[in-house]
C-alpha cells in the first residue's frame, strides 16, 4: 500500500464495451413481468425482533381486487368415468411394532390408520399375531375383516390366528409384497 497508482484518464473508460441490453441494478425486486404467479399475503409470528426485510417486502403486497380476480365458467373437474375410484379404508393396527408400521403406511399411502383408543370404527384390522392373542383381537371385532401375520417361522401363532376366525393370515414377508392387493380384497 505504500505505492501510488497513476490515475486513468476519462477516456479510457469509453474503451470498454457497452452491454448488449439495460444493466439492471443489484437489489431491485422484479417487476410486474418477472412474476407469473399470484403471490400469497403470508402471516408471520411475533419473535420479539424487528421484522426482516422479505417480511417487509410481503407486507407491501397489493392484494388482487375481487372484479380483477379472473372467474372459471365450467369446473375444472374430469368426469369420474375417467378415473377408477380409490377406496380409503380405516385400518386398526393391533400390536403392531413401529418399524412394520411405517412401512404399511408407506405402501398404503392414502389409507387412514388409527389405534385401539381411536373414535373411528375400522373396516381393516391388521394384527400381528406373535404380539397379541388371536381369540381376544377376533373377539373384540367380530363384524370386521381381520388380516394376521406373523413370522414365517412362528406357525403356532398362524395356526392360532386361522383357527380364532381371522380372514387372511399370512407371513410378515407375504405382508409386506402384497400389503395393497390384500387390503383391496378385504375391504371390497
Amino acid at each position: 500500500m505504500l505505492r501510488c497508482e497513476a490515475l486513468e484518464s476519462a477516456r479510457r473508460l469509453g474503451e470498454l464495451p457497452l452491454a448488449p441490453g439495460p444493466v439492471p441494478p443489484a437489489g431491485v425486486v422484479p417487476g410486474d413481468r418477472d412474476v407469473h404467479e399470484a403471490l400469497e399475503e403470508v402471516l408471520f409470528r411475533r419473535l420479539g425482533r424487528p421484522p426482516s426485510l422479505l417480511e417487509l417486502l410481503v407486507r407491501l403486497e397489493v392484494l388482487t381486487a375481487p372484479d380483477q380476480i379472473e372467474t372459471v365458467s365450467q369446473p375444472l373437474v374430469h368426469k369420474a368415468e375417467c378415473y377408477a375410484r380409490r377406496v380409503v379404508a380405516t385400518i386398526l393396527l393391533e400390536g403392531v411394532d413401529l418399524f412394520i408400521r411405517g412401512k404399511l403406511e408407506a405402501l398404503l399411502e392414502g389409507h387412514h390408520f388409527v389405534t385401539n383408543d381411536s373414535v373411528d370404527s375400522p373396516d381393516l384390522v391388521i394384527a400381528d399375531v406373535g404380539r397379541t392373542d388371536p381369540d381376544e383381537v377376533a373377539d373384540a371385532y367380530p363384524d370386521v375383516p381381520i388380516l394376521g401375520f406373523s413370522n414365517h417361522k412362528d406357525t403356532e401363532g398362524l395356526r392360532r390366528a386361522h383357527e380364532a376366525g381371522f380372514d387372511q393370515v399370512i407371513a410378515k414377508s407375504a405382508l409386506t409384497e402384497r400389503a395393497p392387493e390384500l387390503v383391496e380384497e378385504l375391504t371390497a
